[in-house]
């Protein structure tokens, strides 16, 4: 072999030598931590609507992820429940907060609205001791906050070994034959029939999906080519069937977790979006065979967004948190006195019931506001939304800016139960009446503003 030429091997030892000169690339500063502990409630304890009978194969899950790195840790959890009202939605976001080393208005915190679950009100709770009441039934809350003190555990122990992101991913993708709007109008204008989420009637199932959002969204975080933790988000009504006295995740939960044997190297956190008006009633009619035939249509979205996702690189500028506070004016129905007298003469029952009134209406007497919350990923947006959210919310959310991928968590703080628009309380129906919804129809601008603030935050 001929001896490299002295010009070769000069240029050759320079370029060594500049590489070996370069500074190396700064670890990445935006850390994620992911947290995943059991939900299920133990046999004989009470859930939304029948004690628990038997335990299942597929558990209840509280999981979600902490982004370090990019100002205060910010945590976002999802539990298997049906929901986390009040003063057990303050306590749910401080212990998180305090496990993760942050603020809770830098925490959210939702539930999947499964109904064969337990709800968490904290503020219903203290109200029926405080008037000598013996029934605590489902507002008993030892089992609550032995889940909120596994989380915050979890989070404590996850911090240790949180990964580095290098790199996010946004994938949307359409979901079909799962979401119908519940909401039948006839030819007045009024709600004529509401199409729950197993419709047996096929009449009802024969009309048209109407408004819904077709779509689900998906957000991830990376390292390199690796998946950390994959979040979806998506608007319909969980329940296939339920009342059986079985803790089960429903049809979300199977679909989160075929998503994640398929793809075991990351964890799968699903959130429910405005789904207040939206169900599965057009392609359900009860039959338990449906859970998993519903299951697999939304696992199949789940796989094509991600498949569909387009990966981009990430900083520490590229992660922020927004939040505003709102006050949601009363349902101009309930009356703490009229509400305390009807507790005292019957136990709390169903969901939801004058405990639940009760104790939105205390809470607002005390002036407390509500946080809606926004989690910016590069040209991502999240907004984190309470109680039953129609879907017209979450449209118009991403009709403000159309310009970014805009998703939505509802499920929140569930003290306002059902949020319908207000042209929705002209209209009539279940989700508007005076025994499903908290709020007056002026909540409607009320959250339409905080909307259009937190998207057009760092414009």
């Amino acid at each position: 072999m001929k001896p490299l030429p002295l010009v070769l091997v000069a240029l050759l030892t320079f370029a060594t030598a500049v590489r070996a000169d370069e500074p190396p690339k700064p670890a990445p500063a935006v850390k994620v931590a992911t947290f995943d502990v059991d939900a299920t409630p133990p046999l004989g304890s009470a859930m939304a609507y029948d004690p628990v009978k038997r335990i299942d194969e597929l558990t209840l899950r509280c999981r979600g992820v902490v982004i370090a790195g990019a100002g205060k840790p910010i945590v976002l959890c999802a539990v298997d429940w049906i929901g986390i009202a009040n003063e057990g939605h303050d306590l749910f976001r401080e212990k998180l907060a305090r496990a993760a080393g942050t603020t809770p208005d830098r925490v959210a915190v939702h539930t999947l609205h499964q109904h064969d679950a337990p709800g968490c009100d904290l503020t219903a709770e203290r109200l029926i001791r405080d008037l000598g009441l013996k029934n605590f039934g489902r507002f008993e809350s030892g089992f609550h906050r032995e889940v909120m003190q596994r989380a915050a555990k979890a989070i404590t122990g996850a911090l240790a070994s949180a990964q580095p992101v290098t790199h996010y991913g946004w994938g949307a993708a359409a979901v079909k034959e799962v979401a119908s709007n519940r909401r039948i109008l006839g030819p007045d204008g009024k709600v004529r029939a509401v199409r729950y989420t197993a419709t047996k009637d096929p009449v009802l199932r024969a009309e048209p999906e109407g408004v819904i959002d077709p779509e689900v969204s998906v957000l991830s975080f990376w390292n390199g080519d690796r998946p950390i933790a994959v979040l979806s988000y998506y608007a319909c009504h969980p329940q296939s069937y339920y009342r059986t006295g079985v803790p089960s995740p429903d049809f979300p939960g199977i679909a989160r977790f075929i998503r994640g044997q398929a793809v075991p190297e990351a964890l799968h956190v699903h959130f429910n979006g405005a789904g207040g008006n939206i169900g599965a009633g057009k392609y359900n009619d009860g039959d338990k065979e449906n859970r998993m035939v519903l299951a697999q249509r939304l696992a199949d979205g789940m796989k094509r967004a991600l498949a569909e996702t387009k990966k981009h690189p990430l900083t520490e500028k590229d992660v922020g948190w927004e939040t505003v506070p709102v006050k949601l004016p009363v349902a101009p129905h309930l009356k703490e006195e009229d509400l305390i007298k009807d507790l005292k003469a019957e136990p709390a029952r169903g969901y939801v019931s004058k405990a639940d009134q009760l104790a939105w209406v205390v809470r607002r007497k005390a002036g407390h506001a509500i946080d809606i919350t926004c989690l910016r990923v590069g040209e991502s947006r999240v907004l984190h939304m309470p109680g039953e959210l129609f879907v017209e919310y979450q449209l118009a959310a991403k009709k403000m800016r159309p310009d970014l991928r805009v998703a939505m968590a509802a499920y929140g703080d569930y003290g306002p139960a059902y949020i319908g628009t207000t042209r929705a309380y002209a209209e009539g129906g279940y989700e508007t009446s005076e025994r499903a919804s908290n709020v007056a129809p002026e909540v409607e601008p009320v959250l339409m503003d905080a909307m259009k603030r937190l998207l057009e935050a760092k414009k």
